[in-house]
């Protein structure tokens, strides 16, 4: 949450807020779930922001606010918090296990102190000892000694075990909670937060390196339609049934992400536009093939078809031109006609002729 509305919160302007954000929703139609309302917080307390701008771009579509949608916000633009608080428990744990195991350290290192005092008191009595009860004695103090050194090393050695095995969890766990905070809660694919930093790295890559790097920005054609006719519910079904198709054609290194709404993008590393434009065309081609059904009535709902823009990176080009490229190709292909794909790189060569 923003300091913004943190602050508004807790102090004379929190009842109005509150209600300016149940009005807004009661507006839009959207439910007063706990998930709505921190998203309705953001949006009337910071209606500039990150968050307050994306909602006032749906709003303005009249896309409607779906359970998938408030998800999808939620997971784009308030990762933090949740985050936070997963690391904050996960750190309780690694608190204790490191208390813990310090603990059994210190025991161990007194266990050794006594060990080494004991030693030395040996030493010194087996110099002066004459008759052989007084060495039995010293032997046997000995003995006791060193089992009681070997039980605590046996005792740390098993917390140190368990204590990794812990720790080992924890990063799998915080490894988990890392990637769910950069993917979408809809379709499964990166978020809009992990698709600012893939490209970003990417362009790195392929500047430093001199390596190929395409993006490719595609949309559900007449999206708003399907979801005036059928529902926000069976939108959200188109939308994981695109996502799928995309998601399967752009495995690894390519990166597949949701960049809002009804829009995808994938970033196609050491790829030029070529290749790209061929696999977008079997994604458009696969996707376009299927007639689906509504779930719930089983009414057929006919093909869906897609669009796509794509640009390949030039030699000091940022991620930001990169997408300006790419969406004035989407636009292109949309503009003429749509279910098509368009290459910049071709827009460029058809003007230079």
């Amino acid at each position: 949450m923003t300091s913004e509305v943190e602050s508004a919160l807790r102090g004379p302007e929190a009842f109005n807020l509150a209600k300016r954000a149940l009005e807004a929703m009661e507006a839009a139609g959207a439910w007063p779930t706990p998930l709505n309302y921190e998203l309705w917080l953001h949006f009337v307390g910071d209606p500039d922001g990150a968050l307050g701008r994306e909602m006032t771009r749906l709003l303005n579509a009249k896309e409607g606010f779906t359970e998938g949608t408030a998800e999808m916000l939620a997971a784009e633009f308030l990762p933090r918090g949740r985050l936070s608080e997963e690391i904050r428990d996960a750190g309780a744990v690694l608190n204790r296990e490191l208390t813990s195991v310090a603990s059994a350290i210190a025991q161990a290192q007194k266990s050794q102190a006594a060990y080494g005092e004991t030693l030395a008191g040996a030493s010194a009595s087996m110099q002066n000892v004459e008759q052989p009860e007084a060495l039995r004695e010293v032997v046997t103090g000995l003995s006791v000694a060193t089992a009681k050194v070997r039980q605590e090393n046996a005792h740390l050695e098993a917390r140190l075990e368990d204590s990794t095995k812990e720790v080992a969890r924890l990063r799998e766990h915080l490894e988990q909670v890392r990637r769910d905070a950069m993917t979408d809660a809809l379709t499964n694919l990166a978020n809009r937060k992990a698709f600012d930093e893939e490209l970003l790295r990417a362009c790195d890559d392929s500047e430093r390196d001199g390596t190929p790097m395409t993006l490719a920005l595609l949309d559900i054609d007449h999206f708003k339609r399907f979801n005036d006719t059928w529902g926000h519910q069976t939108g959200d079904q188109v939308l994981r049934y695109v996502a799928s198709v995309i998601g399967r054609i752009s495995k690894h290194p390519r990166v597949a992400a949701r960049y809002g709404g009804e829009e995808f993008a994938v970033i196609f590393p050491g790829e030029t536009a070529a290749t790209v434009e061929a696999a977008l065309n079997a994604i458009r081609q696969e996707i376009g093939s299927r007639a689906l059904r509504r779930r719930s009535t089983d009414d057929e709902l006919g093909a869906v078809t897609i669009s796509a823009g794509l640009a390949e990176r030039h030699t000091g080009e940022s991620g930001s031109q990169l997408l300006d490229r790419s969406d004035a190709a989407l636009y292109v292909s949309k503009h003429n006609g749509r279910d098509r794909v368009t290459s910049a790189e071709r827009m460029k060569t058809a003007a230079a002729a």
